[in-house]
């Protein structure tokens, strides 16, 4: 019977041989089927948490929407059917959104022409149809965040980049964006779309 006590040891280079056996399909599997996990950026993580509990002291329902390009013939006639009377207002946010965030966002220069409804009912969703001009020919409009406060609305205009060498210009087709129904609450509303150069205005009625 073998003694134990005085086996003798694997050679190394078969010890070598079943580590890189073992690690290389280990590695394969891994780098195959792991999933891309954004990096931790603590001070964006930092920036976005301040913000949300800044709005949140300050009474803001924040909403956010996605764009749709191009507007949709059908949402296109609902803001015509009976629409606001839009006015050209100062370029900016409201005094008080701008106190409130903690970085400005970008925003188109200007809107060459926007369309909504004067009024709409709680439960449906709320369609505006515009076309901007872009501050930055490497970005396109990707959606818009909604800040509700009482009976104010900003609409700021948020931007996605292009990829390679892509460049965008002033947009040709208007571009809609939906408010999810629910979202206001019955009442009266005046409502900015902000533009860095001018931004639209108009009144709305919800029932």
């Amino acid at each position: 019977m073998p003694d134990p006590l005085n086996r003798k040891p694997w050679p190394m280079k078969w010890v070598a041989v079943a580590i890189i056996a073992c690690v290389i399909p280990y590695t394969w599997i891994t780098l195959a089927y792991r999933k891309a996990n954004p990096a931790y950026q603590p001070y964006e993580d930092s920036k976005q948490r301040a913000n949300v509990l800044r709005l949140l002291d300050a009474g803001y329902q924040r909403i956010q929407v996605s764009a749709e390009r191009p507007a949709d013939p059908q949402d296109l006639a609902a803001t015509l059917t009976a629409p606001a009377t839009i006015v050209a207002a100062p370029g900016g946010l409201t005094p008080a959104l701008a106190e409130t965030l903690v970085e400005t966002p970008q925003l188109p220069r200007s809107f060459s022409s926007v369309s909504a409804p004067r009024e709409t009912a709680s439960l449906l969703p709320y369609s505006i149809v515009f076309t901007c001009t872009l501050g930055d020919q490497k970005h396109q409009l990707g959606g818009a965040q909604v800040f509700v406060r009482k009976g104010s609305v900003v609409i700021v205009p948020q931007f996605e980049p292009l990829d390679g060498e892509l460049t965008a210009r002033s947009m040709e087709t208007p571009v809609v964006i939906t408010l999810p129904g629910g979202s206001l609450k019955p009442g009266h509303y005046t409502l900015l779309l902000a533009g860095s150069e001018q931004s639209q205005q108009w009144t709305m009625d919800v029932r």
